[in-house]
């Protein structure tokens, strides 16, 4: 990952080197599109987005719409049509989307309250469930999110595949749930045993983010809590989901996107605290090599659908 200063720099020389060419991008783009992936409810989604898109609206100098989409591939797909110049997503949709073709690269990642600009992917069930072990769940259902969810899918199916079990094998059902709300909700519901979902530090989880709301509920009506919860599997490190942009944006634009990014944490905190409900810390630059592993867990899981 490149250093904060050294890309800031970069940023702002770009942009000194090209303001005649300002008013001709904005010709052609007098308004971005920032696709985002469904990790929650649409509503949810649009709280959390808004204020980044009024920020990017005022630092850019063109309007910013938010279109949150339905499901990962839709995003992916958006910006190979084009119809989407800004993206967020996680770290698997960002690797298929480079992997079938599509012209983008990433800008900046999360840094969490754990300092780390990356996450693990769990598998929860309830605490007062019998499911202590992954041998417990055979048979059992399992709540995935999405096919390109790095944490709801790609890597349960990796790092459970090197760790001796098929996941399709393992348990007796899986099911994509649609966001990792839904698959949490599915776990709470009883519709399934299991759920696959993001876990970014011990304060920070899909659970607490969702308790924080008051989506989570005890059969007697009390509110759950991370404690109500258990992990029974944890994966590797993985490096967090990245912005990205087109890249056959002008060299001006993508200066100027770059530039305000890398500046909201301390030039919009109140915007960028939105994103993570003030848990993460800063932006941290990255690259296409940043993610170069994930790239390799889709192929090997690629290659382990073809073989089944």
């Amino acid at each position: 990952m490149l250093d904060r200063r050294t890309l800031l720099g970069a940023a702002a020389l770009a942009l000194a080197a090209f303001p005649a060419l300002a008013q001709d991008w904005k010709a052609k783009y007098p308004e971005l599109t920032l696709g985002v992936i469904p990790a929650e409810n649409a509503s949810g989604t649009v709280d959390r987005y808004t204020p980044l898109t009024a920020y990017l609206s005022k630092e850019i100098g063109v309007p910013v719409k938010l279109r949150v989409a339905a499901d990962y591939a839709a995003v992916i797909e958006g910006q190979r049509a084009g119809n989407i110049q800004l993206a967020f997503y996680g770290p698997a949709s960002f690797a298929r989307a480079t992997m079938t073709g599509v012209k983008v690269e990433p800008i900046v990642n999360q840094k969490h309250d754990n300092g780390a600009s990356g996450y693990y992917s769990v598998i929860y069930v309830k605490a007062d469930s019998p499911y202590k072990t992954l041998e417990d769940l055979k048979g059992k259902n399992l709540a995935l999110v999405d096919p390109n969810s790095t944490s709801g899918n790609q890597a349960p199916r990796f790092f459970l595949q090197k760790a001796g079990h098929d996941v399709d094998k393992l348990f007796g059902k899986t099911f994509y749930a649609g966001s990792h709300e839904n698959a949490v909700l599915a776990l709470v519901q009883g519709t399934a045993d299991a759920a696959a979902n993001l876990w970014n530090s011990e304060t920070d989880t899909m659970v607490t983010r969702m308790a924080t709301k008051g989506m989570l509920k005890n059969p007697d009506g009390s509110p759950m809590k991370q404690s109500d919860f258990r992990v029974i599997f944890r994966s590797e490190f993985l490096p967090e989901g990245p912005f990205a942009m087109l890249t056959g944006l002008p060299d001006d634009l993508k200066a100027r996107i770059r530039e305000a990014l890398l500046a909201m944490p301390k030039k919009d905190k109140a915007a960028f605290d939105r994103l993570s409900d003030g848990k993460d810390l800063d932006f941290t630059a990255v690259t296409l090599k940043d993610y170069q592993p994930i790239i390799e867990m889709l192929r090997f899981n690629d290659e382990q659908r073809k073989r089944s």
